[in-house]
């Protein structure tokens, strides 16, 4: 459960990042609202990311994995259609937030992995 919730602030994170540093890409300074997109992130992420990576495993193969950009990138654009105060313009502005997006999400899986327990 914990590391749900890290996951979550680090999406929220990611999203300010990606509002700070990606132009066309806007959202409210509300922490909040914040909070929010990065558990309906969070969420897709843990629900419907692997069920989207399985029906295109082929076409993931095929690209030598850069399908999952195009999976990342119709995740965000989901995210849009949930909360309308997230806006996102143009396709550079969907690649550029989903390269931040993931390698935010990257350091945070990196540093809430389980250790190995030694006996």
């Amino acid at each position: 459960m914990l590391r749900f919730i890290v996951r979550i602030l680090g999406n929220a994170l990611a999203i300010s990042l990606a509002t700070y540093y990606v132009k066309g890409f806007s959202f409210p300074k509300d922490w909040k609202l914040l909070l929010l997109a990065g558990l309906i992130l969070a969420l897709f992420n843990a629900i419907l990311k692997p069920i989207l990576k399985l029906i295109s495993a082929p076409f993931i193969i095929l690209t030598l994995g850069l399908f999952t950009l195009v999976i990342n990138m119709a995740l965000l654009w989901l995210l849009t259609q949930f909360l309308p105060e997230l806006k996102i313009v143009g396709f550079w502005a969907y690649f550029w937030g989903v390269i931040i997006i993931s390698s935010i999400n990257l350091i945070v899986g990196i540093l809430t992995k389980k250790k190995p327990k030694e006996d």
